[in-house]
């Protein structure tokens, strides 16, 4: 139990980690080119994400409060190992965007004032954390962290909000005034949407594959 909780600390804190500090640089490196520097942010996170999915499977890696909450509705996870992990993954994604500060000379903490708002953004959220939530479930296990970096890369460029989908790393992109970043007054309605679509893949992989539920 202890392991887990550890891995889910430092799986998420160096997440958000990586794709604060690889927006941070993207927008040091890009010259103002927007599209440069979500290529940046998107690799990096996809890099990452096979990285630390790999690493760290031998214990714990939802490094995401909603891919918790299903693991629980599930049976797999404890309600008491759930909020033990959502607090673990809520703590390391504050400090992994502490960190990324740190490392680029910026303030410690530094609350985003880049907003992500509307309807449309909304609504991509719930379809990044429901697909997450799919291909999690769907993939063969020893696919999930490719399944996993993929989607999540590609979905940075298929949604409007560039997908979050994951309230810790939410969370954590509150604490960074950069590209990555997302206004605190945001964040609510961001997370909201994100366990609307968790809930919502997890019907749909129900429906979609019943024989290996």
């Amino acid at each position: 139990m202890i392991k887990n909780i550890l891995s889910e600390f430092l799986g998420t804190l160096l997440l958000v980690c990586i794709v604060v500090g690889s927006g941070i640089m993207g927008e040091n490196l890009s010259s103002g080119n927007d599209a440069i520097l979500l290529l940046a942010n998107s690799l990096a996170t996809f890099w990452g994400l096979y990285f630390l999915i790999t690493i760290f499977s031998v214990n714990s890696s939802h490094f995401n409060p909603a891919v918790s909450l299903v693991m629980h509705i599930r049976g797999e996870i404890k309600f008491l190992t759930f909020l033990f992990f959502v607090f673990a993954q809520s703590l390391g994604a504050m400090l992994g965007a502490i960190l990324a500060n740190v490392m680029f000379g910026f303030e410690y903490i530094e609350f985003s004032e880049k907003p992500r708002t509307g309807v449309n953004i909304w609504l991509s959220e719930i379809v990044a954390t429901a697909g997450l939530l799919i291909v999690i479930l769907a993939s063969p296990k020893d696919k999930v962290a490719i399944m996993v970096a993929s989607f999540i890369g590609a979905a940075y460029w298929f949604t409007s909000s560039t997908s979050f989908a994951n309230p810790a790393v939410t969370f954590g992109r509150i604490f960074s005034d950069s590209f990555a970043g997302i206004s605190p007054y945001d964040f609510p309605m961001f997370v909201l949407m994100q366990f609307v679509g968790c809930l919502a893949g997890l019907g749909i992989y129900k429906i979609i594959f019943p024989q290996q539920d």
